[in-house]
């Protein structure tokens, strides 16, 4: 044998005692549902959402998951569906639970939510990306739904903090007639306690002109008070909102879902690495990306992290892994993300925005906790009902 055959040989053989034996595929699929009711014409006119909202926002997701699961041996699928009533929508998720899939995104109301948390099993994990009701975080936690898009509650007092900050602390509340809009306006009024806001006039919204030829005329008068720093409006799908930036009886700003507002996303926010993000979404979906698609974004890319650490696409033991300390995920929002253990859910901050710019990120400097300040957003853990891990 020659002298480089025998320093070749053993030196392969060591090579191939290092390199490990590729693992079998890990099959890694996720349910995506979406079912949303139609509430009639908005009354004015705004651009309408997209209606695959969310769902391209997963399907980002389960590339960008692709990308780096690829090296791992992961395998990444999205089976869904979008619904045309709430029970269409359970007849989907039964039919996706008995072919095997037991990890789900959500778009739906809460009700619809309430009734899938109701079907599932105990090895079912739902990611809640599009209902922001308050109450899904107090008092209806399900030990097994972990929520993606911010409550109401994180919405308005990221709003809250704002106007305290700027010591605009008088303010008048315009409340659509809406459900939304109540339990957008109930949220801020809770806000305002909390951060020291005076709602010097809290007027609902009854009108159904059009406003397109009257807001000149209507609002000034319907915004007439003695004085106030800035306008709170609550009008969830923009039947008027849209109408009173400019209109009011005093010179004010106007804030609140119109205006200047605080949202889960937007196409304006491109700091930290977020403006790859926003470029991806746009190559894919030739749209901008919304709060409901970074939603799901988020929840299928949580489900990633948590499968990369795990090797296992296990639903329980993904949701171990997702309130444990070893979880945070990089989230293009300034600050890594977590889950609160006590009602699933994930902590973020809030950009503050208006249509062509970023005005703020909440939680600011000076609204402290004892644990992290973006648990000052929403609900705290002794405020909430809730204890969905002991």
């Amino acid at each position: 044998m020659s002298f480089l055959a025998r320093t070749v040989a053993p030196l392969l053989i060591a090579l191939a005692a290092a390199t490990p034996l590729k693992a079998e595929s890990l099959d890694v699929r996720i349910g995506y549902l979406q079912w949303l009711p139609d509430q009639g014409p908005v009354l004015s006119n705004v651009i309408p959402e997209p209606e695959d909202a969310g769902l391209r926002g997963a399907e980002l997701a389960i590339n960008d998951n692709s990308t780096t699961g690829k090296f791992l041996g992961q395998t990444y699928s999205l089976q869904s569906d979008v619904a045309d009533s709430e029970e269409a929508a359970i007849a989907a998720f039964d039919a996706m639970r008995e072919n095997g899939l037991d990890l789900f995104v959500v778009n739906a109301p809460a009700s619809t939510l309430k009734a899938l948390t109701e079907k599932a099993g105990d090895n079912t994990l739902i990611f809640n990306a599009g209902a922001e009701d308050d109450a899904l975080r107090t008092g209806q936690c399900h030990v097994n739904l972990l929520h993606t898009i911010p409550s109401y509650s994180m919405l308005t007092d990221a709003l809250g903090q704002w106007l305290n900050q700027r010591r605009w602390d008088e303010v008048f509340l315009i409340t659509g007639p809406t459900e939304a809009d109540r339990n957008w306006a109930n949220a801020f009024r809770r806000s305002a306690r909390r951060f020291g806001l005076e709602i010097v006039e809290d007027k609902p919204w009854t009108f159904d002109a059009d406003l397109r030829r009257t807001a000149s005329k209507e609002l000034p008068l319907f915004t007439q008070a003695r004085d106030y720093d800035a306008v709170v409006v609550a009008d969830v799908r923009g039947d008027f909102g849209e109408y009173v930036p400019f209109n009011t009886w005093l010179p004010r700003p106007v804030v609140g879902t119109q205006g200047m507002s605080p949202v889960t996303w937007h196409r304006v926010v491109e700091s930290w690495g977020a403006a790859q993000l926003q470029n991806r979404f746009r190559e894919l979906a030739n749209r901008d990306m919304n709060s409901e698609d970074y939603a799901a974004w988020a929840a299928i890319r949580a489900i990633g992290t948590a499968v990369t650490d795990l090797n296992s696409a296990n639903a329980t033991e993904i949701r171990n892994f997702l309130f444990s300390d070893k979880f945070q995920l990089a989230a293009f929002k300034g600050r890594k993300v977590t889950f609160r253990d006590w009602n699933g859910q994930m902590r973020q901050p809030i950009p503050m925005v208006h249509p062509r710019g970023l005005v703020a990120t909440a939680p600011f400097e000076g609204f402290l906790h004892p644990n992290t300040e973006l648990d000052t957003l929403g609900f705290d853990q002794p405020e909430s009902e809730c204890r969905n891990n002991g």
